[in-house]
């Protein structure tokens, strides 16, 4: 098992952009995806992470977003639900992005990943996300002959 805290992760949507040459329409990765993807590379690095763990594993993900400064009035406003309205990415948009930084760093593949689990968290200082990796064995399967 590896757990990893690692940078907030920038939005799928700055992810990718698309550039125009005459007629063809050409996809590439950003510069902030690939600054991403080196700041994670260098937390994996510290961690003595070496090489990515082979096969399946399962996933846990816990993203935290920045607190805002105002948080003490928010929370005497609303204090149940304080942090909804705190600005933070769509989880869904995080996976995309986290998945393709550790790619080839700390999991062989993503397409390995056989269980997500995923939350946003309450807002208790910077923005960040605290990934866990486990691998997942499996027993051979027996093969019925009908």
């Amino acid at each position: 098992m590896i757990t990893l805290t690692l940078p907030y992760p920038i939005s799928a949507n700055v992810y990718w952009r698309t550039r125009v040459v005459k007629t063809f329409a050409m996809t590439y990765v950003s510069a902030e995806a690939k600054s991403y993807k080196s700041q994670v590379a260098w937390a994996a690095k510290e961690a003595g992470i070496r090489e990515p763990i082979r096969g399946r594993v399962a996933i846990q993900i816990t993203l935290y977003p920045k607190r805002p400064q105002d948080w003490v009035k928010r929370a005497q406003k609303n204090p149940e639900f304080w942090d909804d309205d705190v600005m933070c990415i769509d989880l869904d948009n995080a996976h995309k992005v986290l998945f393709d930084s550790l790619k080839g760093i700390v999991i062989e593949d993503d397409k390995w990943i056989r269980k997500i689990e995923s939350e946003r968290a309450e807002p208790d200082g910077q923005a960040r996300v605290v990934v866990t990796i486990k691998p997942i064995i499996t027993q051979p399967r027996q093969m019925s002959i009908a």
